[in-house]
């Protein structure tokens, strides 16, 4: 019978003593342990059944000074804690990064920044070494986050990139869909306000981040000759969606559609225009964007969205930190 550590109270199974379970050297079950190469097939199964039999566990420390890798990253929102866990985006997002880097035996560090005070946190903690890299979203114009990211030269991604156009300012890597047409060219040739005139309204996010601003320009060359009445800015919050589709009903009664910069705004522009009298969408239609089946399927009639697959792009981040670090070590 398998003589498995019993835990508290008894001294921790040793590499010498996995090694001399399987009969073979210490270098050996290291290789094996850590995964590397050039071990014969028979030796390794030892080496696993030695392992399964004494309960030996990695010492984490150890392999951090051989490997140089923690085995976690740092995934940085920079947003307020209540936006993290109450809107579908982050928490899809959240979870294709956890699969992915779950894929590839790391772990998730969640941290967030509600403002300028968090930054000398998340520089200590980045360049304490506890982490293998960095993935930054949701970032902000007037943040300092990329900068400070930067200089503690942890191999890192940025999901999306500060809203600026201005010149000067570093253009930085990004993980983003290219959504500058997409929204309301989509409702277009949905036929979605085909019924419409030339009414048609926008509830943009905060223009403080790209892709509030990809949207809305999207929105203004698939209509050029909308005016700015037609256009209110929310916060990508349900809060917000509800107080921008009041103010465009008080400017322009007669807005016949909107489109709006997430799920979340548009299910609560939605709800506002139900209180004020009017049909969804026999009167006015309204799309959403991103597809968050949370808000989409609760929403009554049902919502037109625009799909993008938010997990799919929570996936590609720690495979474009990978690709980082491999590039500073060559």
């Amino acid at each position: 019978m398998p003589e498995r550590n019993p835990g508290f109270g008894t001294a921790r199974p040793t590499l010498e003593a996995v090694a001399a379970r399987a009969g073979v050297s210490r270098a050996t079950v290291s290789r094996v342990v850590n995964g590397g190469a050039g071990v014969r097939e028979p030796v390794v199964e030892r080496v696993r059944r030695a392992v399964e039999e004494l309960g030996y566990v990695p010492h984490h420390a150890a392999r951090t000074l051989v490997a140089r890798r923690n085995g976690a990253v740092a995934v940085i929102i920079a947003e307020p804690e209540f936006r993290i866990f109450s809107d579908p985006f982050f928490a899809q997002q959240i979870r294709g990064i956890s699969r992915e880097l779950a894929a590839h035996d790391s772990q998730l560090v969640l941290l967030w920044v509600e403002g300028p005070g968090d930054y000398e946190r998340i520089a200590r903690y980045l360049g304490g070494g506890h982490v293998d890299g960095a993935l930054a979203l949701s970032l902000h114009d007037d943040g300092e986050l990329p900068a400070i990211v930067a200089r503690t030269k942890v191999p890192s991604v940025f999901g999306g990139r500060p809203g600026s156009r201005r010149r000067g300012r570093p253009r930085l890597p990004s993980c983003r869909m290219s959504t500058a047409t997409t929204g309301a060219e989509h409702a277009k040739r949905c036929g979605i306000w085909s019924r419409s005139g030339k009414n048609i309204a926008h509830i943009a996010g905060p223009l403080d981040q790209t892709s509030a601003l990809d949207r809305a320009e999207g929105y203004r060359e698939a209509l050029p000759d909308a005016g700015s009445a037609l256009i209110g800015e929310g916060a990508f919050t349900e809060e917000s969606g509800a107080r921008a589709m009041a103010g465009l009903l008080d400017r322009r009664p007669d807005v016949d559609a909107v489109f709006a910069a997430n799920d979340l705004m548009a299910a609560e522009a939605l709800a506002t225009l139900r209180e004020r009298g009017l049909r969804v969408p026999l009167d006015v239609a309204v799309v959403g964007f991103d597809d968050m089946a949370s808000v989409v399927e609760r929403v009554h009639p049902p919502l037109a969205t625009v799909r993008q697959d938010v997990a799919e792009m929570g996936r590609s981040m720690p495979r474009r930190r990978s690709q980082v670090r491999i590039a500073r070590e060559l």
